[in-house]
């Protein structure tokens, strides 16, 4: 849509128009969503008119309503702000971004008009970022909203892309520990500075049953940390390290030091539960390996992986 806009392609010229016509959503109220701050089109809202044809048990698990959001474009309207926001994912801020904020309550008001079970989430790349911070946002708020991440932002450490396994193992259960240290020192902190802290403002106890789809590439270092962030928990359990585990889930480097600035920061990437689809098939390269085209193209070797909280 942003790239029809580009090249003021309307109407019958119209690229994205076909794609979803296909699938016979329309956008709802001619609703998308535009950044204020380089008028680009960053989302969308579409509503699902199936044809009298369909038997409502055709269609008995479909939403109504699906609310997407675009990834990074590389192009000269839209990078700079693009970039600017992929930045703010890296340091932990893309909450604090006007589309953050545009995006969140867009997804309310159509939670609060269809209900939360009528409306589904989906994003790629910066736009998964912000579906993936929107759903933590509306589970926290007792809304578990189906959610569909391609290809989401992890900020991951450099070891965690050392070959050996053996090494790269022992470094994340040394690095496990120490995180557990930091976060533990820092909640200390906290609590003694205010007598309201309490278990309730843990993001863990509201997430534990929210439980997004997760696509990524083992070739893409932009989302492929969250193949070692959940397979690492199961590995920390073989060594009894699992309750630092469990506490340096919650933590990266990044997020520990915004929380000794600001204790009510939260990390980015965290998960409790997630279905992950990996594509294990082989990419030309990294632009392929991050792209969105992988997901629908024939022959593709995935595999899903499960990962629920406490089970």
């Amino acid at each position: 849509m942003e790239l029809d806009r580009q090249k003021n392609r309307v109407g019958p010229n119209s690229l994205a128009r076909s794609w979803w016509e296909f699938f016979h959503f329309q956008l709802h109220n001619h609703n998308v969503l535009v950044d204020s701050a380089d008028s680009s089109i960053f989302g969308a809202i579409f509503e699902l008119k199936l044809p009298s044809i369909y038997t409502k048990s055709s269609v008995l698990n479909a939403p109504k309503y699906v609310i997407v959001f675009r990834g990074t474009l590389l192009n000269l309207d839209t990078m700079s702000r693009d970039i600017h926001l992929d930045l703010k994912c890296m340091i932990n801020t893309p909450h604090q971004s006007s589309r953050f904020k545009l995006a969140m309550h867009s997804i309310q008001n159509t939670v609060d008009t269809a209900g939360a079970s009528n409306v589904w989430l989906a994003g790629h790349s910066l736009g998964s970022a912000i579906a993936l911070l929107a759903g933590k946002n509306m589970a926290k708020m007792g809304f578990t909203l189906q959610t569909y991440l391609f290809n989401s932002p992890f900020t991951s450490s450099i070891f965690e892309r050392i070959v050996h396994e053996k090494i790269q193992q022992r470094i994340h259960i040394a690095g496990s520990v120490m995180k557990a240290g930091l976060y533990a020192a820092l909640k200390v902190y906290h609590h003694y500075h205010d007598d309201h802290d309490n278990k309730q403002d843990d993001p863990f106890s509201v997430l534990s049953t929210w439980v997004p789809y997760m696509f990524v590439n083992p070739d893409d270092h932009i989302s492929s940390g969250y193949i070692n962030y959940f397979a690492q928990r199961g590995e920390m359990e073989k060594f009894r390290a699992g309750i630092f585990e469990e506490i340096a889930t919650k933590c990266t480097l990044e997020s520990l030091v915004s929380c000794a600035l600001d204790k009510k920061s939260e990390p980015f990437h965290l998960l409790l539960s997630a279905e992950l689809i990996i594509n294990n098939g082989k990419m030309p390269g990294f632009r392929e390996a991050h792209g969105i085209r992988q997901w629908w193209a024939p022959h593709s070797q995935f595999q899903s992986l499960i990962y629920e909280y406490g089970n």
